[in-house]
This record gives structure tokens, sequence and C-alpha cells, in this order.
């Protein structure tokens, strides 16, 4: 179908339904005699009319905030976007077999007997243009014989392209119209739609985001990531490692398979906390639906996470002021915190230090003067991020929803096992993050970040030091300018030969002392 036709198709259908809503909306016994009448009053009364007039203006503001708000924190939309989409996956009707095994087909570019013994062509789930098989490979990959099958459907996919082409041409038409919208900035915001919801499609961003996730927690043994199959990956097909897997929600299988509920509530803490805030990359639509337990007789009682395709990252500075700011507010550090909003730029340079950590004290105390089993860690780095709202400041998004996936893991958690103490979880392992980052170890991590600066510039010193002398020699004007320069030149030359020689000593101790921990 030509695109101008079908956005101009989607157009009618959406103004079609629009008037049937409000027709739906009129009395049942009386809708046109309703409607009329309310123009006809409206027509009818000039004062009416003036009122309109006024009105119209007073809700201008408010919706011109809701749609600012949504332009500069898209993330409040998208999340409850693919909410909406996971709430409507048990609606949507997956193909059927032979149309299954078709589609299939034509995905992998070869017929399905030369790569898979068997294929259970009846989905196992079905979702919002996509379902998931399980399958057998003929020949066995990476020692995977059993392997799931998450295949987008293309045709659905192209209707979702054609709507969402719909919605950036109205919002471009619209900033071409009015200046309200060239201000608010629609096409911007609809493209921001459009890129969230595509990649949420994304079977190779996905298969990316899960082989990354499975190298951060290489050799944990509280979790398990299902290996990627990348020749079996196109771009309507994730194929990765089968795991017999239950929901974390299901309380009575998880009985049955003897997996213990209270190491499990505090996997779920720990996992979550050290994903979003040690290694920066994290689940961005976390909930109970996307944790299941492996129910395998090798990984019996450790998490899978599932559906990677819409994750998030912070920023070195975004992690360790979360992690840092965390440690701070666990300690009931707030003139620390306060700094660190400062210094992060959350708040206006003029903001008082003092009048922050006020705040911060009004809203955090409470917590601790709770039982500990009623302390709730992220309700208090919901105060940790939003403290600097009264002060016309913001913090940056993804730190946002760094805090709200950690609450939904906490939630989970306690759910599993209401004993859990997520309070005393969270501050030891953002403590341990915190301990790492300042030593030895974060040195070495901040050092091994400066080394490609450091391969520019070092050739450069001699270079540099040959400028700096000229420059000091055409300023001595006199002998003992002169003198004096000499003498500076043979301290610096001791002072560099003693710390080379420094460093050579520490490089041999160091290098002694790893071989005779090796032996």
């Amino acid at each position: 179908m030509p695109p101008l036709f079908r956005r101009l198709l989607l157009l009618f259908h959406a103004l079609r339904y629009g008037a049937r809503l409000i027709w739906l909306a009129a009395p049942p016994e009386h809708k046109l005699h309703w409607m009329i009448e309310l123009v006809g009053r409206v027509h009818a009364s000039g004062r009416g009319g003036r009122s309109l007039h006024n009105v119209l203006p007073a809700l201008g503001p408010l919706a011109s905030r809701f749609a600012q708000t949504l332009t500069e924190r898209p993330e409040l939309a998208t999340g409850t976007l693919h909410d909406a989409i996971d709430a409507i996956d048990h609606m949507e009707a997956p193909l059927p077999p032979h149309e299954s095994e078709q589609a299939l087909a034509r995905a992998f570019g070869q017929p399905l007997a030369t790569l898979f013994s068997a294929v259970d062509l009846v989905p196992v789930r079905g979702g919002f243009a996509e379902q998931t098989h399980f399958a057998r490979l003929v020949t066995p990959v990476k020692g995977h014989h059993e392997v799931a099958i998450k295949l987008v459907r293309a045709d659905q996919l192209q209707q979702i392209g054609d709507e969402l082409a719909l919605l950036r041409w109205v919002a471009r038409w619209l900033e071409k119209l009015s200046g309200t919208a060239r201000r608010l900035q629609l096409r911007a915001l609809a493209q921001t739609f459009t890129d969230d919801i595509l990649r949420r499609f994304d079977l190779r961003a996905e298969a990316a985001n899960l082989s990354q996730t499975g190298h951060h927690f290489d050799g944990d043994k509280r979790i398990v990531v299902p290996a990627v199959i990348w020749d079996l990956c196109t771009n309507h097909t994730l194929t990765m490692q089968r795991i017999s897997t239950l929901p974390a929600s299901d309380l009575p299988g998880l009985h049955a398979h003897h997996i213990k509920l209270a190491p499990l509530a505090a996997h779920i803490v720990e996992v979550v906390s050290r994903q979003a805030f040690e290694h920066g990359f994290f689940h961005a639509t976390l909930d109970a639906r996307h944790v299941r337990v492996s129910v395998e007789p090798d990984t019996l009682g450790r998490l899978v996470l599932a559906e990677f395709s819409i994750m998030s990252t912070l920023s070195t500075g975004e992690r360790e002021f979360f992690v840092h700011g965390a440690t701070a507010l666990f300690d009931q550090d707030y003139g620390r915190l306060a700094d660190m909003h400062r210094e992060a730029g959350h708040v206006p340079h003029d903001t008082r230090a003092e009048m922050l950590e006020a705040e911060l004290r009004t809203r955090a105390e409470a917590h601790f003067a709770a039982e500990p089993e009623d302390r709730s860690a992220g309700s208090l780095f919901h105060h940790l991020l939003h403290a600097v709202h009264p002060f016309e400041g913001a913090v940056p998004a993804r730190l946002a929803n760094a805090q709200r996936s950690f609450q939904q893991a906490e939630m989970l958690a306690r759910a599993l096992h209401p004993g859990v103490d997520t309070w005393s979880i969270t501050r030891g392992v953002l403590a341990d993050i915190a301990r790492r980052d300042l030593d030895h170890r974060g040195w070495i991590k901040r050092i091994s970040r400066e080394l490609p600066h450091l391969a520019h510039m070092l050739p450069r010193v001699p270079q540099l030091a040959v400028r700096y002398l000229q420059h000091e020699h055409a300023r001595a004007r006199t002998p003992q300018q002169n003198a004096q320069l000499i003498a500076d030149i043979a301290r610096e030359y001791r002072r560099t030969r003693v710390l080379l020689w420094a460093c050579v000593l520490c490089g041999g101790v160091l290098g002694a002392g790893t071989m005779l921990l090796m032996w």
C-alpha cells in the first residue's frame, strides 16, 4: 500500500473512532439531541462563548506543561507505553502452525529441516508482534541442543511502522501550522516514541544486550544468562539457549522444586543492584514478568532475566553519583550528599547547601525511624533523586529509571519472602561497590581510562619542555635570572631521576610479589 494512502487511511480511522467515542459518551436515549443542544447553547450564549475562550487558555498551560514534561523526560511515557504493550500480550493471537513454519523458514532463508531436527510450531509464548518457539538443533552449537527461537511477525511489524510514520507525519504538519507545536518540539517527541518502540523489536540489538549481560555475570552462581546462537540470529529471529524456568511469582511451583525463597529474594536485590550500579547496564522495564527462576538440575534456583530488548545505561559519572550518594544517605551524611548534588549540577549553582541538606534530612529521617523490616531502600532512593525538585533541580532520567528498576526488584523480593532485609542487603552491596571504587581497583580502572589520553600526551612532553625553556630563557634578562633558571632545571632533573628509580623499584617489588603469589 502506498505510504501516503496508508497514512490517510490511518488518519481516517483515528477520526472515525474519535467521533465514535464522543457518540458513546452521549446519553443513550437522546444522543443527537444532546450534541445539538450542547452546540446550540454554546453558540446562543455570548457569555458561554466568552467562557469557552477563557477556558481554553486556562487549559493550554496544563496541556503545554504535560507535553513539555514528556519532551524533557520521555521515560515517563515510554515506561507506561511498554507496560501497556506487555499488558496486551495475551490478547495477540499467534500465527497458525503452517504460517509459523513459513515465517521461520523465510527468516532463516532455508528450510527448517536443514537446521533443526524438531521444531514446536505451536508457540510457547505469544506477544505483541512476536512469538517464541522451542526447537532442537541438528548440530549442537557450543554444546547446546535445545534452543528457543523468538520470532517477530514481519507483517505486523510493518503495520506498526506505518502507524509510527503517521504519528511523525501528523507531528510534522502540526509543527508547520502551530508555533506552540514547534516550541514543544512535537517532531522530536514523535521520533523518540518511534525509536523506542522499534527498539523493542530489534532482535539483533536484543541479542547483543543478552550477550553483554552474560559477559558481566560470567561465573556468577546467582544468575544464569542464556547463550546466544549468533549463527541463527537474523533481523526477525533471535535464537538462544533454552533454559527451563518458572516465573519468580509462581510460589507453589518454586516450592515443588525445593527452591529456597529467602536466598532467591536476596539474590534478586543483589543482582539488580550490581547490574545497574556496578555495570551501569540494566533492564529499563524490569518487573515480575521479566524475572524467572531456573528449574534445570545444573542451574536450579538461579535467576534468569528475560526481555533484553529495552535496556538502559548509566554513565560513569551517573553510576558513581548514585553509589556514593546512596552510601552517604545510608550514613545520614546529608551535607556530603548536598555537596554531591551541587557538584553534579543537579541544582542551580546559587542553591544554598544548607537548604538542600535540610530538605534531604526532612525526607529521609522518617525512613531510619521505621522498624528494620519496614524500611524500603527503593523509597529512600526516591528521595535521593527527587529532593532537588523544590529547588528547580532535576537528575538525569536514566538515574530515575535505575531507581524504578531497583524498586521493582525490591517489591518482588518482598513478595517472595516478606522477611527479607532488603535495606541491609542493598546497603552492603552499594558499600562494597563504593569501596572498590576507592581502593586500588578503582585507581587501576581510572588509570586505564586515562591511558589513551596519556599515549597522545607523553610523546609531546619533550617538545613542551623545550618550548617552556625557550620561553623562560627569553624572559631571563640578567645573569642572576639565567643562573636561577639553570638551578631550577637541575633540581627538576634530580627529582625526575629519583621518581623514575622509585617507579622501577616499586614495579620490581610488585612483580616479585605477584610471582610469589602465583607460586
